[in-house]
């Protein structure tokens, strides 16, 4: 699908940032399955009321558009209801068959996609209902024009507003009953893990930081691990094993095993004696995430954020680590999630020791841990770093 994209930025952004900013869009064009034919910037301090890029912007993006046959303009930010309804209107006014839209729904577009689930399709349908409720509005005037009475209608004189309305609410409640079901028993899953003593690892990251490959070989569980940004959705669970319980035993002369109950919590055990870690790995977090799909996809997160320790992972090499980790963060402090966090710098074999080390500096307060998914790097220091923790009683 031929795409155009442009984005509307402070006139202070600096062009490093714009070239960040115009990079993500791009990668979130080429996810959904898009092609960008043109990218274009437009700096201004305040968007458009009506349009958001402004009509005259509009009307030169629609005629290079139609030249070379795009499909589909995805205006980077977050707009207002009516403002996608203006931009799309004047679109068919002008006889183009060029769609419109906002940040937020290209990015739901990419969750429908990707939703492989029951559970993760329910709750991109929700989010994606939760969305449509405020344009409801903005298209309130255009619906309120057409004649009164519908087949659909209840009873004679509602509107096709208040039949879209009335529409959306039952699909609502309807969907919010079906997911009670997937939150009840991923509540019971969890009780069950507290009650075998389980200790949990959850796993969170700014999409696209290797947290898949990370995943797989922490647990030795295979999951889709692309270059792209959220390559994967929903939930997976694995388990990590720390070293062998009964050959510890063997060569602790003054440890018995009574000691050793007193010293280590009781995680569960394979058969062969290795203490069992749980890993929690679920969706990935971006710059404006749209609030109704955190929401949607709450349950779906608590496996993470109830988890025992988040590991935070970034991508070492990242330009803009720093900003990512930040947008992480902020996130997870507004769905409350307050425990100890571990941050994972994956990725490190791209990197030199004199940027490892600059790196250490420049987080110190993070105490980041360095390892790679691709070449191992550093896993089994990792690993035994979570033993000390057990083994300090740490939770």
């Amino acid at each position: 699908m031929k795409t155009i994209i442009i984005d509307i930025a402070p006139p202070l952004l600096s062009e490093e940032e714009l070239e960040h900013r115009m990079n993500e869009l791009e990668s979130l064009v080429s996810t959904y399955g898009g092609v960008t034919i043109v990218k274009r910037v437009q700096k201004r301090f305040t968007p458009d009321y009506r349009t958001f890029i402004g009509s005259g912007k509009l009307d030169e993006i629609i005629e290079i558009g139609t030249e070379l046959g795009a499909e589909l303009l995805i205006i980077g930010n977050i707009m207002k209801p009516a403002q996608v309804w203006n931009v799309n209107e004047h679109i068919r006014l002008a006889k183009s068959k060029i769609q419109a839209w906002d940040r937020v729904d290209l990015i739901l577009k990419i969750f429908a996609i990707h939703a492989v689930s029951p559970e993760s399709k329910l709750q991109i349908e929700l989010a994606a209902i939760k969305h449509m409720w405020p344009r409801i509005f903005g298209m309130g005037m255009e619906l309120s024009r057409q004649w009164w009475g519908s087949k659909n209608a209840k009873w004679q004189g509602e509107t096709n507003t208040e039949i879209m309305k009335r529409h959306l609410r039952e699909k609502e409640l309807a969907l919010l009953e079906k997911l009670k079901t997937y939150q009840k028993t991923r509540s019971l899953h969890r009780e069950n893990r507290k009650r075998k003593g389980f200790f949990t690892l959850g796993i969170v990251w700014y999409t696209n930081a290797g947290k898949s490959s990370l995943f797989n070989v922490l647990t030795k569980k295979w999951v889709l691990a692309e270059d792209k940004l959220f390559a994967t959705l929903g939930t997976s669970v694995g388990k990590m094993f720390l070293g062998s319980f009964w050959k510890e035993l063997s060569t602790r002369n003054e440890e018995t095993e009574d000691f050793l109950k007193q010293k280590i919590p009781p995680t569960p055990l394979s058969k062969e004696g290795f203490r069992e870690i749980l890993i929690n790995d679920t969706i990935g977090f971006i710059r404006d995430l749209p609030p109704n799909l955190i929401a949607a996809f709450r349950s779906t997160l608590e496996d993470s954020i109830e988890s025992d320790i988040l590991l935070h992972v970034v991508d070492a090499g990242d330009p803009w680590i720093e900003e990512k980790i930040k947008i992480v963060d902020e996130t997870l402090d507004k769905i409350g999630a307050k425990q100890k966090r571990i941050y994972i710098f994956n990725k490190s074999d791209t990197l030199s020791e004199l940027q490892k080390n600059n790196l250490l500096l420049q987080f110190q307060n993070l105490e980041p841990i360095f390892l790679s998914a691709q070449s191992q790097e550093g896993v089994s220091l990792f690993q035994k770093y979570i033993r000390s923790l057990l083994e300090k009683n740490y939770f």
